[in-house]
């Protein structure tokens, strides 16, 4: 009798760890479903005839319409565009990692008065909606007389507080022994973030280039704002040419916004790796 009972037992463990691993899957391919599906449904869009995608009945399969892809690129000057982007991004790149590298390396390495208090407001700035933050700063953009140029859609976004708040428990982690070590050899601050800690947190700074890429590129509202001709535009703002007063043309729109999703797509594949080390190195130490 104890040893028919004390099979069981290991039995219903078994069971009950199968069962946890069948619902964690479960929950992972239902978030990747609804993580990929909008992908989907806009390339099928892209490929359908203007007719079909009017149907009150969706989709699955596409009419394999590629001349949507043609039309839309025709419709608006893309290359322009392109390149407006990747003017902004990379200056956002540069910008954002410079200070945000600064500001977590103080907050992380160096004892100043006020170091704890100052980090506090800083990171309850996270609380202010950015939408809050659109009429000062077009005021200032404005006074600046920087409408309708390329700084005015990075400049005000040049500080990335998750990028200080990982940075700085990066810095945190390393041992004092590596500091002291750097003064023995004559290494000043400056030169032991730039020779030995800012090597070191390469992968957090892979994660703040990719967010502030992903943010960048995929920006609407802002440069909408303080842009007025093509000569400036970005991708986003180019997919409004799509929308006229004569109504949305769903097909060209799709087909657009397939054609600028994709480098966010090809970056983050490849970077992914960086990525994942990135936010590791960010949580060693609180």
């Amino acid at each position: 009798m104890s040893a028919s009972l004390t099979r069981a037992k290991p039995e219903r463990r078994i069971k009950a760890s199968t069962i946890r691993l069948i619902l964690s899957y479960a929950v992972v391919l239902i978030a990747a479903l609804c993580s990929v599906f909008p992908l989907y449904y806009i390339f099928v869009t892209s490929l359908l005839t203007n007719r079909s995608a009017f149907d009150v009945v969706p989709h699955i399969l596409p009419d394999w319409e590629w001349m949507n892809y043609v039309r839309a690129w025709t419709q608006a000057p893309w290359g322009r565009y392109f390149l407006n982007s990747i003017i902004v991004v990379i200056c956002s790149i540069l910008l954002t990692l410079t200070t945000t590298l600064l500001a977590g390396y103080a907050f992380g390495t160096m004892k100043f008065k006020g170091r704890k208090v100052l980090f506090m407001l800083i990171l309850a700035l996270i609380m202010i909606p950015s939408e809050a933050m659109l009429i000062p700063n077009y005021l200032i953009v404005s006074a600046l007389n920087w409408m309708d140029t390329y700084q005015a859609q990075f400049v005000p976004f040049g500080v990335s507080i998750s990028g200080i708040f990982l940075l700085r428990q990066f810095f945190l982690s390393l041992p004092p022994s590596l500091w002291e070590a750097a003064q023995i050899d004559g290494c000043t601050r400056f030169g032991f973030l730039w020779r030995v800690a800012a090597p070191l947190a390469r992968p957090a700074l892979v994660v703040i280039a990719l967010q502030v890429f992903i943010a960048s590129w995929n920006s609407f509202l802002w440069p909408y704002l303080v842009t007025n001709s093509d000569l400036f535009r970005p991708v986003e703002v180019g997919l409004r040419s799509f929308i006229t007063a004569e109504g949305t043309d769903p097909t060209g729109l799709a087909a657009a916004a397939s054609f600028t999703t994709l480098p966010i797509l090809v970056i983050f594949l490849i970077a992914q790796k960086q990525f994942i080390e990135g936010i590791s190195a960010g949580s060693v130490k609180g």
